[in-house]
């Protein structure tokens, strides 16, 4: 499958929350596919199917090349811990910044896979907070609202100034 062209902040697809899967077959596989190719096409960590505008619960996660992809269909947190830890972030839909944002360190999700079975996880570190914020993008929250209103502000004056170079 050809990799799509992402939706760009501050398109409000971004800030809508997507439908749950509910058809799990050869248009879901089809999707899932596109999400993986975009991914690989803009050298992301994460993807979901909004970020190609499409408004259904899927995420594609590969932490890094050598690690092998992972797809979550229909992902909630299920427990968050209070420890928190910081990481830098930023997002494909918004090229060119990078924030810390603090989440939870460590947390318990339940998804389903391609073919509808379901799972439970739990993540820490870095690939918990990948989660989390590709979590988030699927309720409308994107990125940036997690930041203060000082440090968001400052960001999109970086951001106006990255965009327009």
């Amino acid at each position: 499958m050809p990799a799509r062209p992402l939706v760009l902040f501050p398109d409000p697809r971004l800030s809508h929350p997507a439908a749950p899967v509910e058809a799990f077959g050869p248009d879901l596989s089809a999707l899932v596919a596109d999400v993986w190719d975009t991914l690989l096409d803009v050298s992301a960590i994460g993807l979901t199917a909004p970020h190609i505008g499409v408004p259904a619960r899927v995420v594609v996660i590969r932490l890094s090349p050598d690690v092998e992809r992972r797809i979550y269909v229909n992902p909630v947190i299920l427990w968050a811990s209070p420890e928190t830890a910081a990481h830098d972030e930023g997002s494909v839909s918004m090229p060119g910044v990078r924030e810390r944002i603090t989440r939870s360190a460590q947390v318990r999700f339940g998804y389903r896979d391609r073919d509808g079975a379901e799972h439970a996880e739990t993540a820490e570190g870095f690939e918990a907070a990948v989660i989390q914020h590709e979590i988030d993008q699927l309720d409308g929250v994107f990125w940036i609202e997690r930041l203060s209103r000082l440090k968001r502000e400052r960001l999109l004056k970086r951001f106006g100034k990255v965009k327009s170079t």
